[in-house]
């Protein structure tokens, strides 16, 4: 009995001596926790890079949306540019069948520079819609409109 109260006593006297974590392990731990944010960040960058784009497709997608309301109230025989934005030359004013359109790379609310549906009939009295949207940093088709069906977020390019 007399023997295992001394080792009880020697146990606890040890637990006593342990002061909790050295400096090197408290800078292990440091650097692992460094490590892990930096991984982090970059993947929340990527995620926002990806939001915006997916919200500039959005925006195209929902042009033509509004470009074949349009073409429901409207029958058209030729070729036809619907400005999102307003008239210009040889346009036709869509804006009224959409809200303001937000460049998502633009600051504050800051309106996209282009935003043009162009419709084609074909002799089936079928339609063709391609897409020009242009951004302050991205654009979809910057130099040519791109077709409806290539609209997604690999069809963002830069400006």
């Amino acid at each position: 009995m007399l023997e295992k109260m001394k080792m009880i006593w020697q146990d606890a006297k040890q637990l006593k001596d342990e002061r909790g974590l050295t400096l090197v392990e408290l800078l292990v731990v440091v650097v692992i926790l460094g490590i892990i944010a930096a991984i982090a960040v970059v993947a929340v960058g990527g995620i926002i890079e990806n939001s915006r784009k997916d919200a500039m497709a959005s925006d195209a997608k929902q042009m033509v949306s509004a470009a074949k309301l349009y073409t429901a109230s409207n029958p058209l025989q030729a070729e036809t540019k619907l400005n999102f934005k307003g008239t210009g030359d040889g346009t036709v004013d869509a804006s009224s069948y959409m809200n303001t359109l937000k460049d998502p790379y633009g600051t504050g609310t800051a309106a996209y520079s282009t935003a043009l549906v162009v419709v084609t009939p074909d002799s089936a009295g079928k339609f063709t819609y391609e897409v020009q949207l242009i951004g302050s940093k991205k654009a979809i088709g910057p130099s040519t409109p791109v077709a409806e069906s290539a609209i997604n977020k690999d069809a963002v390019v830069n400006k």
